[in-house]
């Protein structure tokens, strides 16, 4: 079958049923004008992200609001997938979000959907949203990381990382459970989650939570403070210029 006649393949995701239904209702009215086929559905972000990666789609017809991880969250980390699905947002909430997709030539579909929107939004999903548009409308923090390993995605729960390590290209992500690689870059990650990493020396962000105590040992001679985390045998090294840290945390 040639590229121009394979039928559309679409996702769905929303945490709702109903919404899901009326959705496959809908796509079924537009399969009459639009080759298309209803390549799967998920009611959560990481249902979504799993199912994604397993099955390759065209578009993913993606809910906003979402318990656990929002629509704009599961769009980022779907980039990491080698061909990225064409994003069209849905959303009942929030004039603002719907301006700063238009503006950022993200489609969207405003519920409830009509089926005229949803044809034009479907003629307009060849050009999916690209990363760092993604990052520009994210109006909070991720839940998880996210790292692609061996056609997987994997999501790493921020709320399980121990420290995140700058070596070379890298980052090291360390977790109670074992060490991931991702490619992002650590001032980035510091900008994003400053309020859950504290920053022990030019390489590493440490997870305030993990901190349990500070202890002095020596290294070529001098006298330096490293970091005692919760979860890991390993301890990080203070910079002389972060060692303010060990004050504020109170933990000698």
């Amino acid at each position: 079958m040639s590229e121009e006649k394979r039928p559309l393949r679409v996702v769905i995701v929303d945490d709702e049923t109903p919404a899901r239904s009326r959705l496959k209702e809908l796509l079924a009215d537009c399969a009459v004008e639009l080759p298309l086929s209803i390549a799967g559905e998920a009611a959560s972000g990481p249902a979504a992200i799993e199912l994604l990666a397993a099955e390759p789609a065209d578009v993913v017809l993606l809910d906003v609001r979402m318990p656990e991880m929002d629509g704009i969250e599961v769009a980022q980390h779907l980039q990491k997938l080698e061909r990225p699905p064409a994003v069209v947002f849905a959303t009942a909430y929030d004039a603002y979000a719907i301006r700063a997709f238009e503006v950022h030539a993200v489609d969207y579909l405003l519920k409830p959907i009509r089926l005229a929107r949803l044809k034009e939004a479907l003629a307009r999903a060849l050009a999916a949203p690209r990363p760092e548009v993604l990052s520009a409308i994210a109006r909070a923090a991720r839940t998880h990381l996210s790292v692609q390993e061996r056609g997987k995605i994997h999501l790493i729960p921020v709320k399980d990382v121990i420290f995140l390590k700058a070596e070379l290209k890298y980052v090291t992500v360390r977790t109670a459970a074992r060490e991931y690689l991702i490619e992002e870059a650590l001032t980035k990650l510091e900008e994003e989650f400053g309020e859950r990493f504290v920053r022990a020396h030019r390489n590493c962000l440490v997870a305030r939570a993990a901190v349990r105590g500070f202890e002095r040992a020596m290294k070529d001679g001098e006298a330096h403070w490293e970091v005692l985390l919760n979860g890991v045998e390993e301890r990080i090294a203070v910079s002389r210029r972060q060692q303010h840290i060990v004050r504020e945390f109170g933990k000698v």
